[in-house]
């Protein structure tokens, strides 16, 4: 059966979030979700159609926060997690063997611990795929020096849980620092340097104990925060989104504004017209009040903005516009957003423009 699929990725603390969704029902699920990300991830949501049943959690992370407490404000999703990572906050709580279903799919939760005492991999109904969280890495596997961490326990999860999966399973893990993607249970099998080529449990124990690595930079908030779900007051003031207009929030990054919404309200912000000068006086016109900054010129003129003041950027279709937000972004402008859909889309709904080639 079709499935959709997507690997996403927090560069900060290199997590891979996965979405799978049935292309039939639309019903989705999101495993390992960032807090950071939310945006982002709901963006891509609601562009694909999708409706989020479940945010699962591989463990209790220590490098991250979750973002399952506010995905689940924003889009009704349930939070699960194992029922042995010592979680409060959450929907359902999980056992070795337990489905979580998404239309007529469904991925079943095997309890790998070993890295935390609450570590589950999540195999998809048809072990083509795996998601191993930090129990099994790309030619690797999650550290045991702290958190119920416990290297003999982990070596069996591996083995005896991810390695008889099929050797054509895909495994995908929570992290990775190097870049790569995904590997297989008979790659891990043949080639994992601290589990693979038939290495014996005390050959594993002997290996991790001499990691010596440093403690994650963001244990001390992580993980308090993640033994609640995500849902805690430190971080509250991340949740606000941005209240000057009904924004949209694109899986491109970008912020958009509406038309109509424009239309109504353009007194009371900047209309920055990022086209050339023979586009602004051309055949689509130019919104009244725009002022004609070339995209080209945008770094150098945006001084010239009231920075207390919102700014909407308008162009052809909105992609040079789009770009243009990400310039007034970086430049200390927190109140920009795009028009959607541009000039193009203006004129189609019949808004107002001004014409100069019929003021000769």
């Amino acid at each position: 059966m079709a499935i959709i699929f997507r690997q996403l990725m927090d560069l900060r603390s290199s997590t891979y979030t996965y979405l799978l969704a049935d292309p039939d029902t639309r019903a989705a699920v999101l495993i390992d979700p960032v807090f950071e990300q939310a945006r982002r991830d709901a963006a891509l949501l609601t562009e694909l159609e999708l409706k989020l049943l479940y945010t699962l959690d591989t463990h209790v992370h220590a490098d991250h926060i979750t973002s399952a407490w506010l995905l689940k404000q924003r889009l009704g999703s349930r939070i699960a997690i194992s029922t042995q990572s010592g979680a409060s906050g959450a929907d359902v709580f999980l056992k070795p063997g337990d489905k979580i279903a998404f239309g007529p799919r469904h991925l079943e939760a095997r309890a790998t611990p070993g890295h935390t005492n609450g570590c589950m991999t999540y195999v998809l109904d048809d072990h083509s795929m795996a998601f191993t969280g930090d129990a099994l890495l790309i030619r690797g596997a999650g550290r045991t020096d702290f958190q119920q961490g416990d290297a003999g326990t982990l070596y069996h999860s591996v083995t005896e849980q991810i390695f008889s999966l099929p050797d054509h399973c895909l495994l995908y893990p929570a992290h990775d620092y190097r870049g790569l993607t995904s590997s297989s249970v008979m790659e891990e099998k043949r080639h994992n340097p601290r589990l693979g080529g038939n290495r014996s449990e005390k050959d594993f124990t002997g290996y991790m104990k001499s990691l010596g690595l440093p403690h994650p930079k963001q244990i001390d908030i992580a993980v308090p925060a993640n033994l609640h779900c995500g849902h805690i007051n430190v971080v509250a003031e991340k949740l606000q989104e941005p209240e000057w207009a009904p924004l949209n929030y694109t899986y491109a990054g970008v912020y958009e504004v509406q038309p109509e919404w424009l239309d109504e309200n353009r007194r009371r912000v900047q209309i920055i017209d990022v086209r050339d000068a023979e586009e602004y006086t051309g055949i689509l016109g130019h919104i009244e009040g725009a002022r004609l900054i070339p995209l080209q010129e945008l770094r150098n003129q945006c001084k010239g903005l009231a920075a207390d003041q919102p700014v909407v950027a308008v162009c052809r279709s909105g992609g040079r516009s789009a770009r243009a937000v990400a310039i007034l972004e970086e430049a200390g402008f927190n109140q920009a957003a795009n028009l959607a859909g541009g000039m193009i889309h203006w004129r189609s709904l019949g808004l107002p423009v001004v014409d100069e080639r019929t003021e000769e």
